[in-house]
């Protein structure tokens, strides 16, 4: 069963550590993009999205560490795919697997407050065990979110060195003291104050570092800290390997949550289809 979400339960980071060394390092995403629902013959509406959602945990849950649910196909859908979402997230919590809300939130102030009160707060009806952060008004404008997920339990990933083309053009600059550099120096700096380091654990400040930016981290001389979880989506269907990840991230490697969604979703909706195509995705990460 899953531990009770108070505050003061086991950091997000040894957990994450559990999971991975259970069931090793793979991260499904739940994205019901309309040309999924149609595929699976389902409708583009709230309740189809909770039904692909509740199958994909259904059939994945031996095989992956976390899923990741995609906020902004939920949120299309207006009030009624938020509560679809509620009830996901709960359902994650109820079957003991790690959730990671792909909202990519990120503000200044009060509403940075407000984004982590929605998706870190104790009793909140869309707390995750993580979400994803954008750190582009400042590293330091996360400071209400990164405090909470610490105080409660919970995790953030921070986007830091995406694969996406635009993303360069701020990720990059700087060269050797980079942007994605600095954000990197400053989520290891968050861990090192949870004192993880010393003991080969992971602290609550993770980083989003895309499955295929080959060899961007060592030509800008940015590393994750030995602390710091990696969250690193596009692995399959954006074309990322489990080479390609042992090539990028080396000795950073056994921090990295792999993140699959089309490659293993189009498998559905049957159920035993998306398990063989995530214990597939588990044997290309060598984990199988």
């Amino acid at each position: 069963m899953p531990e009770p979400l108070t505050e003061g339960r086991t950091p997000f980071g040894t957990r994450l550590r559990r999971a991975m060394d259970a069931r090793g390092q793979l991260c499904v995403g739940i994205d019901p993009h309309p040309a999924l629902l149609a595929a699976w013959g389902l409708n583009d509406d709230a309740a189809a999205l909770e039904r692909f959602a509740l199958t994909v945990l259904e059939a994945v849950g031996e095989q992956a560490a976390a899923v990741k649910p995609q906020v902004a196909l939920f949120e299309r859908h207006g009030s009624a795919g938020m509560a679809a979402l509620e009830r996901v997230l709960a359902a994650c919590s109820e079957a003991g697997m790690l959730s990671i809300a792909d909202a990519k939130r990120g503000d200044i102030g009060s509403t940075m407050a407000a984004y982590a009160d929605a998706w870190l707060r104790d009793g909140s009806a869309l707390a995750a065990d993580s979400v994803t952060l954008s750190p582009y008004l400042g590293f330091e404008s996360l400071r209400p979110a990164l405090d909470l997920a610490a105080a409660s339990g919970r995790g953030v990933f921070v986007l830091a060195l995406t694969s996406n083309p635009e993303g360069a053009s701020v990720q990059h600059v700087g060269g050797s003291s980079s942007v994605a550099a600095r954000i990197m120096a400053a989520a290891a700096q968050e861990n090192a104050r949870e004192a993880r380091e010393a003991d080969g654990g992971l602290g609550s400040t993770g980083l989003v570092i895309g499955a295929t930016v080959g060899s961007a981290l060592a030509e800008l001389g940015a590393r994750p800290s030995a602390a710091t979880p990696i969250l690193a989506p596009g692995l399959g269907a954006q074309g990322g390997t489990g080479a390609d990840l042992r090539s990028t991230f080396g000795d950073a490697y056994p921090n990295v949550l792999a993140t699959s969604s089309r490659d293993i979703l189009r498998a559905g909706p049957d159920r035993a289809a998306l398990r063989e195509a995530a214990e597939r995705t588990l044997a290309g990460l060598g984990q199988a």
